[in-house]
């Protein structure tokens, strides 16, 4: 199975930045659907951004529009999530995950691999 490692959480002050990576572990995904998912604490795992396989369709949760952005660069192998103007609300674990699908998907049941997450802590 496919195996993917998140990258660059960390504790920052609420209208800070973060950049999260994720790349594949012995296997490429360069034509996977990529997603992001927060899971907070006690909380049910919820969406928060996918792109197709070429980066040409991209959709964004409504409580990240406009502060986050999902892209990702196949020639490296890798996806990112760009988080702007962070607030308390997204403290959590961010889970990325891969679909072997063609379109986007927000649910998880649409996809078939799974990072362990990177942890992301807003907090003055």
């Amino acid at each position: 199975q496919v195996q993917l490692v998140e990258s660059g959480g960390g504790l920052v002050q609420p209208g800070g930045s973060l950049k999260l990576s994720c790349t594949p572990s012995g296997r490429i995904f360069n034509n996977y659907v990529m997603g992001w998912f927060l899971h907070a604490p006690g909380k049910q795992r919820l969406f928060v951004a996918t792109i197709n396989w070429d980066g040409s369709g991209t959709l964004h949760a409504d409580s990240v529009k406009g502060r986050f952005s999902i892209f990702r660069d196949n020639a490296e192998n890798t996806a990112y999530l760009q988080m702007y103007d962070l607030k308390p609300k997204d403290t959590g674990d961010y889970n990325c995950a891969a679909d072997r699908g063609i379109k986007v998907a927000t649910t998880v049941e649409n996809y078939d691999y799974w990072g362990q997450g990177t942890q992301v802590t807003v907090s003055s």
